[in-house]
């Protein structure tokens, strides 16, 4: 039969009629209601004609793309079974394409491989409609599952079976879905340490745009969201077609078209040779390749990720944290971090996280990772002094760990140097942070790491792990630390259910939806300098909600950058995520101290805003003014940011368009101050200013604006909307 499967605004539409391998007719706009025959006529209709020089049959993509069928584009499958003729190709049959016993819950663990007898009942959650689809071939079945969420995202994943004799060596196991040839411009990112997710943008041409990661993470130059559109498309226009793929380990994204007019997005783990091997009998999954399609830009496909998202992911109230790191460093003392716990308690901080150095002899990073256990020496009371204050102060203790790293000069490297990744190699991977990676993978390596870990959040109230993940992997296998990193993660969740976690990599070196549907938190990068991060945030909240990004305000000059901003600047950046603090505020000025708080006061106010509602990001001609906020549901507040990037590109800014509001409403527009106004060019301001606020409709916010005070570069101004 031919599956149609449909939700906010999207249609995919399978033809599985017959034994060959089911062919993904549509992926895109919603066609509405359609009856059986006008399935078939669709389907019948977008056969293409037999082109020259070509396979006698003609050529369209399936669910399963193989060399066997014709397919000359990267396969779905790739691999070969041991002692067998290595170049013979599998051909896939159709065995059953049938809704599955239940949707799939989570974003990467697998249910038991079976094909529905019959489709289910209904099933309140998330998900709009579900397929799963048996293909089998002489010595292999492959399982495909598919799922439409209510939100209009489309994921899809792949679990390979080997039914033969002998071993499969898998090559790759990858999810390819089709774009029609006017998706012509490709936007992806790259970056570094600590400048993650910068977007660059090209034509696609034929042939394919790959963008592999092999950090044993995804990197801090990885792809993260790729995505196809209409030429010119933005961020509130064109046709957009996205994937990212749900895995923290070594991965691939790609781009391909063909000259012979097939299109696709594409993605999987990037496996190294002989890293899966299947015995007779075993099975290997796929991670989900989570795709979305919007009509309506960019903004239009983070709507869509966001609520996909929040649907399986909820979180509670994103509390106001303070990070010790770049207030303390490796200085750690009772005395000292008392104070700084009093100060973070007097502007309305409710968590207090402890960062790296209080382990055992850690008195720098060349020295005791993998020893979790509190050095008797800084804390000979253990940390019982200071949590026990924390908490007296109203606030919750979160502690930092990086349970995946181990020091050579540690304990635990000493007494077990086997454990150490690479160890059976002549010479280890080259040092990174002058640090290595412990093998998780191990039985024993995994039980002493999770038996500390355990017996520090049974003795102290910890109420949050900062989970750090400081290098690539540079050796040893991507697939085995990533998949005994999740059951880490998921074994300590599974005995302390109101655990939160922060996923740190370096900073963004490990932000995917694998690892969210574990963590609470990520932090996007190192670098708390606000001009940095205002693109950062900008583009990581195409795909990732922003209750979910950490945002800390830092000191005035950045650690990793040395450049100054503004108190109001940073105020502001800091506001539009989860808002936290990673600065000593003990050495503050009165002044300081009074606008931080007034800032925490804020963002309490707005976080129920921040975290519920819709991100916006308004397309601008002049690269150096951008506008950013979040609109609620109903369309009844906002909040916006104006922000200076740079010194304009014309003497006078035309007006600040404010996109997502209803446009049949009224809306009261008010400036935010937090704490300082940021500094303008002259005291000259547009007359609506004098009168503290303007009201417009919706429908001129959105097209003709407002015009702005002329901000100085490095500024940014928040705007409070609220419907009358």
């Amino acid at each position: 039969m031919i599956h149609h499967l449909r939700a906010a605004g999207t249609s995919f539409v399978l033809d599985a009629r017959g034994t060959a391998v089911p062919v993904i007719i549509h992926w895109g706009a919603d066609l509405g209601e359609l009856s059986s025959s006008q399935l078939a006529a669709l389907a019948d209709d977008q056969v293409p004609a037999v082109g020259p020089s070509s396979i006698d049959s003609p050529q369209r993509q399936s669910i399963l793309p193989v060399m066997a069928d014709g397919w000359n584009g990267r396969p779905g499958i790739a691999g070969y079974h041991e002692g067998l003729d290595a170049l013979s190709q599998p051909t896939f049959t159709l065995s059953a394409a049938e809704a599955p016993p239940e949707p799939v819950e989570g974003l990467v663990e697998a249910p038991e491989l079976s094909v529905a007898e019959a489709p289910p009942e209904p099933v309140e959650g998330p998900v709009e409609a579900a397929l799963r689809i048996l293909l089998t071939a002489a010595t292999l079945s492959v399982t495909v599952d598919i799922e439409l969420s209510r939100s209009g995202v489309l994921r899809q994943r792949l679990t390979v079976t080997n039914t033969g004799d002998s071993p499969y060596a898998l090559a790759s196991l990858d999810v390819t879905l089709p774009i029609p040839a006017r998706a012509r411009e490709v936007l992806d990112f790259t970056g570094r340490w600590p400048r993650e997710r910068q977007p660059q943008r090209r034509d696609l041409a034929n042939g394919t745009w790959t963008r592999d990661a092999r950090h044993g993470r995804p990197g801090h130059d990885n792809a993260f969201l790729m995505v196809a559109g209409t030429p010119g498309f933005g961020f509130r226009s064109g046709e957009v077609w996205g994937a990212h793929l749900a895995w923290s380990g070594d991965q691939r994204l790609w781009a391909e078209s063909s000259a012979t007019g097939h299109a696709l997005l594409g993605g999987g783990e990037l496996l190294e040779p002989g890293e899966v091997r299947l015995a007779p009998g075993a099975s290997a999954e796929s991670p989900w390749l989570v795709a979305a399609f919007s009509d309506e830009g960019l903004d239009g496909l983070a709507r869509s990720f966001h609520r996909f998202i929040r649907s399986r992911r909820p979180l509670g109230e994103r509390k106001v944290m303070l990070n010790t790191w770049e207030a303390v460093y490796f200085d750690h003392s009772a005395e000292r971090l008392i104070e700084l716990a009093d100060a973070a308690a007097e502007v309305g901080v409710e968590r207090f996280v402890l960062d790296d150095g209080w382990m055992i002899g850690r008195t720098d990073d060349r020295r005791a990772l993998g020893d979790w256990v509190v050095d008797p020496v800084k804390w000979p009371r253990g940390l019982h002094p200071l949590v026990d204050h924390v908490v007296a102060r109203g606030m919750d203790f979160g502690l930092w760990v990086e349970p995946e790293m181990v020091s050579l000069d540690s304990a635990v490297a000493r007494e077990h140097p086997d454990w150490v990744l690479g160890a059976g190699n002549a010479e280890l991977p080259q040092p990174w942070r002058f640090q290595q990676v412990l093998d998780l993978a191990n039985p024993d390596a995994f039980a002493h790491v999770h038996g500390q870990l355990v017996a520090l959040l049974r003795e102290y109230p910890i109420a949050y792990l900062k989970w750090d993940q400081n290098r690539d992997l540079l050796g040893g296998s991507a697939h085995r630390h990533t998949t005994a990193t999740y059951r880490l993660m998921d074994a300590l969740r599974a005995e302390f259910p109101d655990l939160e976690i922060e996923s740190c990599s370096s900073g963004g070196g490990r932000v995917d939806l694998g690892v969210i549907e574990r963590t609470d938190r990520v932090w996007p990068s190192d670098t708390n300098d606000s001009l940095e991060r205002q693109s950062i945030y900008r583009w990581t909240a195409g795909l990732v909600p922003p209750e979910f990004l950490g945002a800390h305000l830092g000191a005035a000059t950045a650690h990793t950058t040395g450049r100054t901003h503004a108190l109001g600047f940073r105020l502001a950046t800091a506001l539009f995520g989860h808002a936290g603090i990673e600065w000593d505020v003990t050495t503050t000025t009165t002044d300081e101290r009074a606008a931080i708080a007034e800032w925490v006061a804020a963002y309490k106010h707005y976080r129920p805003l921040l975290h519920s509602g819709e991100v916006v990001r308004a397309d601008s001609a002049d690269p150096a003014r951008w506008v950013h906020g979040v609109v609620a549901g109903d369309a009844s507040s906002a909040l916006f940011a104006v922000v200076a990037m740079a010194a304009t590109r014309d003497a006078v800014h035309g007006p600040a368009t404010l996109p997502g509001l209803d446009p049949d409403r009224l809306y009261r527009v008010t400036p935010v101050r937090l704490g300082e106004w940021p500094r303008f060019v002259q005291d000259a301001m547009p007359p609506w200013w004098d009168r503290g606020s303007v009201t417009m409709s919706g429908r001129m916010l959105r097209s003709v604006g407002i015009p702005m005070p002329l901000l100085a570069p490095e500024q940014a101004l928040v705007l409070d909307v609220v419907a009358l």
